[in-house]
């Protein structure tokens, strides 16, 4: 589970000064939050409001991306980041492809 992995990076990213526990949080709280927009999407009231927590959803997988580019070009922990990466630009190719087909109209 991709939050789970956030969870376990944290402390290993924060250990290493202030600079990089901010950015540990900062990618928890993304890494997080797409799992639980996901579930919320799950029971929408309708497919607009799906496709609302879906986009959310999608924008945290982006920011993810963000914050694991970061460590990445500082060289920080790459044999558990890149991993990351790749599984958050999977969500993010998912995601785009999930809210674009729900904020279609149904034919």
């Amino acid at each position: 589970m991709f939050a789970s992995s956030a969870l376990l990076l944290h402390p290993k990213v924060a250990q290493l000064g202030p600079p990089y526990a901010h950015v540990a949080d900062q990618l928890f709280e993304a890494a997080s939050s797409i799992g639980a927009n996901l579930e919320e999407g799950q029971v929408a009231l309708s497919r607009r409001d799906m496709a609302a927590k879906y986009a959310i959803a999608l924008r945290e997988a982006r920011e993810c991306l963000h914050w694991l580019r970061i460590l990445m070009r500082a060289r920080v922990l790459l044999e558990d980041t890149r991993p990351m990466a790749t599984e958050a630009n999977e969500f993010v190719a998912m995601l785009t492809t999930a809210v674009k087909k729900l904020r279609a109209r149904p034919a």
